[in-house]
């Protein structure tokens, strides 16, 4: 053989362990390196670390697969990574998770998976910003093997794992056993538990967006101005709107029934107060068979131009209905409680029945009928599922408060939904403070009045 080329050969073969992972097929296995102190971006999208010449961004997490078909075809247990590709991979298991970065991004930015060291440094900044996504899921704990690869098809432990492979709808990364069989199959002896995936790309540290730690005031100020306040003001027009309603009915309907006989006053006692033994939901559904649009009154609305079901409208009727029988027991109890024989000694005295209504009843009775009012405004403005039934849920005509409490919770906006309960419990303490203490300064007026 050539002398100089049996040379080149030995030369090869003795600088093959510094050649740079890109070029090896191999993959390292590291856990993490102490070391480094990761920096977090407050959004959670991005990772950098003091003398580590790149970064990672747009980080997405996937807390599962899937074993669905891709293209019309099985190609192994799935993560869907979008439209495009991602430099980092990380497909976490309950034993080892294994770790991918794109060959041409590793040698962009001098990352060298064959050296311990450079795939310790990549593995530590992946585990800070995938547990700081964690949300609750699981996390990667410092002591689980990472094994880091360039290779696009790696095999490990059984398993083959194929990143950034192109699909009809865009990327995906897949895993199958060594025969291409379903991973997750319990049957199989090579099967194993998928913990989540992760993925990112690769940027110079000086490109990455590492947003600060904002302060606790910037933000409450952020939070603030992005929240859709149209609930307060639907809650606050049909609050304000039905208990105008709720507080004239209910003063009528109990001087009705004390004007009755008995028998008569029993019936209609029962129909008042029904609404307030029935569940929300029933009343909302009766409403809405008595005024739905196939209905003879609901399409006479229709006619003259007022649809009520599913508008403004019906959130003041479903507050007014199950929210009446409050004001209506409150005044009849109030005016039951009154002495007849001072009524009967105004009327001796010539007054009127509207005069002794609003010069005597209705003040003497004052307090109990605060207290209904009170009572009346708060089961309005808590007023939930007959809302929902007869005026359903649109954002500015329909959406009062309890019901944006309850689609924020189900949509995982947990803390607007809160936002939402804070606001209510300290707007209706205010009111009712107000009205008792109203109430009471007019009770102590009255008296003083009638002392004089």
């Amino acid at each position: 053989m050539n002398l100089k080329l049996l040379v080149a050969l030995l030369a090869l073969v003795l600088a093959w362990p510094a050649l740079p992972a890109w070029a090896d097929a191999a993959a390292t296995s590291v856990t993490g390196d102490a070391n480094i102190q990761a920096t977090i971006s407050s959004d959670n999208q991005a990772v950098a670390a003091e003398g580590v010449s790149y970064a990672l961004s747009g980080f997405k997490r996937a807390q599962a697969g899937s074993n669905r078909d891709v293209d019309g075809s099985y190609k192994g247990y799935g993560y869907f990574l979008g439209t495009g590709r991602y430099d980092v991979s990380l497909i976490a298991t309950d034993d080892f998770a294994v770790l991918y970065i794109d060959p041409d991004a590793a040698q962009r930015f001098g990352i060298d998976p064959g050296a311990a060291a450079s795939a310790s440094e990549l593995a530590t900044l992946v585990r800070a910003i995938d547990n700081a996504n964690a949300s609750g899921g699981a996390q990667l704990d410092e002591s689980l093997p990472v094994y880091v690869t360039t290779d696009a098809t790696f095999a490990c432990q059984g398993l083959t794992f194929r990143f950034n492979v192109q699909g009809d709808k865009g990327c995906y990364d897949f895993v199958t056993t060594e025969d291409g069989a379903d991973p997750t199959d319990g049957a199989n002896s090579q099967a194993v538990r998928f913990i989540h995936g992760a993925f990112a790309q690769v940027v110079d540290a000086h490109e990455a967006n590492i947003l600060a730690e904002p302060s606790l005031l910037d933000q409450l100020t952020t939070f603030l101005s992005h929240i859709d306040y149209s609930p307060l003001w639907v809650t606050l027009k049909t609050t304000l709107t039905s208990i105008v309603f709720i507080f004239i009915l209910g003063l009528a309907a109990a001087y009705f029934t004390l004007r009755i006989s008995p028998r008569a006053r029993d019936i209609f006692d029962a129909i008042f107060t029904i609404p307030m033994v029935l569940p929300p939901t029933v009343c909302g559904f009766l409403l809405l068979l008595a005024l739905g649009n196939n209905t003879a009154l609901g399409r006479w609305f229709i006619d003259i131009g007022f649809p009520l079901i599913f508008s403004w409208p019906a959130t003041v009727i479903a507050a007014v209905v199950v929210a009446f029988p409050l004001m209506y027991r409150s005044a009849r109890g109030a005016f039951e409680a009154l002495d007849p024989n001072m009524l009967d000694a105004a009327r001796t005295l010539g007054w009127s029945n509207g005069r002794i209504f609003f010069k005597l009843m209705l003040p003497l009775a004052w307090t109990n009928i605060a207290s209904g009012t009170v009572l009346a405004f708060a089961r309005a403005l808590g007023e939930f599922g007959a809302t929902l039934f007869l005026a359903g849920n649109y954002l500015g005509v329909t959406r009062t408060i309890p019901i944006a409490i309850y689609f924020e919770w189900m949509n995982g906006n947990t803390d607007i939904a809160i936002f939402w309960t804070i606001v209510i419990l300290i707007f209706s303490f205010i009111v009712i403070l107000f009205i008792n203490l109203w109430g009471r300064r007019t009770t102590r007026y009255k008296q003083g009045a009638v002392e004089e």
